[in-house]
């Protein structure tokens, strides 16, 4: 879709376009019980580092990621499933509660910190469905770990009675968790309605958890698959799709770091898509935290966008972003 600048009525402001990402410490923290009550702070906090960009004449789209809550849901099904012999529902519907879930709790913040600021705009949540490809090479590979963690003896009568895969904790002293394929993500359906919501200035939540993953199959039918589509690659296809100007990620740290948490570890303040690239290629960024953050932005910027940035909530009213990470690519 095609990039467009366009004027704030009534000013000389520019209004531009962006796909904010929230992940990290912005819903839940690991450490915590994940009330609402907390997840409502957390996400109230983040939308107030939002009003900044609201108040730049930045039209918004926010996509979330879903990780922890999809996990609480897939053990409330196995709970309700064994106790009350409820019928478990498969993993979209699961990707799909979490989605309205979550959505509707960020928009309802949103509306009570625009309110609070004095702003009017509308907001609207939409559950997303994201397509993938039905042979996507991940499908043969389930990397993406879900859930709750099993004794080894929980997972081996879990793999025999429901033919589910899986791989040890990255925890010290666990042991196993389900994996399951995270295929790339292809195609955003309705970008073309996000697009044009947000670009007449109203707030859209959507591709929430990556998206619902899909397929169409050789007759055209929508088929769904057991899958979690990683949220960062989704937002910047999104971003890529809908013509933004600018794709924001927030995470739990205020900068990418070279090595992190090793001996060598640099904070890289700055970077251009060369550089980005050639520490990606290095293996410089950890696998599954950094490192698909990092190549969303890289995509994003070679199919037109102007400015990723990588950051904590908290760092958005930098105006110089001096304490971002920006990726420009000539």
């Amino acid at each position: 879709m095609k990039r467009t600048s366009r004027y704030h009525p009534g000013t000389k402001e520019t209004t531009k376009l962006a796909v904010v990402a929230l992940g990290g410490n912005a819903l839940l923290r690991a450490n915590e019980e994940g009330t609402i009550e907390q997840q409502e702070q957390h996400a109230t906090d983040t939308v107030e580092n939002l009003i900044h960009l609201i108040k730049q004449h930045y039209n918004l789209v926010i996509t979330h990621g879903n990780g922890p809550q999809v996990g609480n849901i897939l053990m409330r099904n196995n709970a309700g499933e064994k106790l009350y012999n409820i019928a478990p529902m498969p993993l979209d519907i699961c990707v799909a509660d979490s989605q309205g879930g979550i959505g509707y709790m960020v928009e309802r913040i949103i509306r009570n910190v625009l309110h609070k600021h004095g702003i009017l705009k509308n907001v609207i949540t939409l559950v997303t469905l994201t397509e993938v490809h039905e042979d996507d090479p991940a499908f043969d590979n389930p990397s993406k770990r879900i859930g709750k963690t099993y004794s080894r003896e929980e997972a081996d009568r879990l793999a025999a009675e429901k033919n589910w895969m899986f791989k040890p904790s990255s925890k010290k002293r666990e042991c196993c968790r389900r994996v399951v394929p995270s295929p790339a993500p292809v195609n955003i359906i309705n970008q073309e309605i996000i697009a044009g919501l947000a670009n007449s200035g109203n707030i859209v939540i959507a591709t929430g958890g990556g998206g619902i993953p899909v397929y169409h199959d050789k007759e055209g039918f929508v088929r769904t698959v057991d899958a979690v589509i990683d949220k960062d690659r989704a937002s910047g296809l999104l971003a890529t799709n809908i013509g933004a100007d600018e794709l924001y990620i927030l995470t739990d740290v205020p900068f990418i770091y070279k090595d992190f948490g090793l001996p060598t570890q640099e904070k890289l303040e700055f970077l251009d898509c060369a550089d980005a690239e050639k520490y990606l290629k290095s293996g410089t960024f950890a696998e599954g935290t950094m490192e698909p953050k990092i190549r969303a932005c890289i995509d994003f910027i070679k199919n037109g966008g102007k400015k990723c940035v990588i950051t904590e909530a908290g760092k958005l009213e930098n105006k110089s972003f001096g304490s971002k990470i920006t990726m420009e690519y000539d």
